[in-house]
């Protein structure tokens, strides 16, 4: 049996996680799914103070509250940056690192750092203009998705928290690295604010050298949300990394 830490990405929650967790509970795993603060079925605490640290803070209290140690951490796209945080300052309660189609940033990065400029400037235009600084989900066509899939994701995606978008965090790379990592890259198609992350993950220098050794890749022919899109293919992933 491992225990399964799920978090999911932007404008998503836990209910991203619906057509996954039956099939890992099946398999004999124990599996908690997180949802941060101020989107999904959270979205009511939605306030312009939330920042990456008050998300690091979610995960590290499921983690805390279920008990679980040598956690498989499976984090999906700006969850990147939470998974990264969790493996530098709680390393020894993690077995794996998996980053889903997520952010792989640098020490002093935020995760906007690595997004076109026009990206950016619209995602912080759009919540500068907010009172609850937030900015909104973009249509879950980008993911890939099509059909009740796309419906399913559209009509339950929420506004994300603005404040993470810009906050830079600061982690040891060789810490993280101590942690056997997998990265899970969703190619079709991809998502263009991932793109910055492939390269990294092929990169010899990335982390100053530290990223290769003990990282595995994956590939997986589905778009970015592979948890609705494939979720067999997701589940057969994850148990056997466990």
């Amino acid at each position: 049996m491992a225990n399964f830490l799920l978090v999911h990405g932007a404008w998503h929650g836990a209910w991203c996680w619906r057509r996954v967790l039956p099939g890992l509970v099946q398999a004999g795993h124990r599996v908690h799914a997180v949802t941060l603060t101020g989107v999904g079925e959270r979205a009511h605490l939605l306030h312009p103070g939330i920042d990456l640290e008050t998300h690091i803070t979610d995960v590290m209290m499921a983690m805390d509250t279920e008990e679980m140690d040598e956690v498989i951490l499976v984090v999906h796209s700006y969850a990147g940056m939470l998974g990264t945080a969790l493996a530098d300052r709680r390393p020894e309660r993690l077995k794996q690192l998996v980053y889903l189609d997520a952010v792989l940033p640098k020490p002093g990065e935020s995760w906007s750092s690595t997004h076109a400029s026009a990206t950016r400037n619209a995602r912080i235009a759009a919540y500068e203009a907010t009172p609850l600084r937030s900015f909104p989900a973009p249509d879950a066509s980008v993911f890939g998705l099509t059909g009740a899939d796309h419906a399913w994701v559209q009509r339950r995606q929420t506004p994300h928290p603005g404040g993470p978008y810009t906050h830079v965090l600061q982690f040891d790379p060789k810490q993280v690295a101590s942690v056997p990592r997998t990265f899970i890259n969703c190619t079709e198609p991809p998502l263009g604010t991932i793109e910055a992350s492939r390269q990294r993950m092929i990169d010899a220098q990335f982390w100053d050298g530290a990223w290769l050794p003990g990282s595995n890749i994956i590939e997986m022919k589905t778009g970015h949300d592979p948890m609705v899109s494939d979720p067999k293919g997701l589940v057969a992933i994850l148990a056997s990394l466990a």
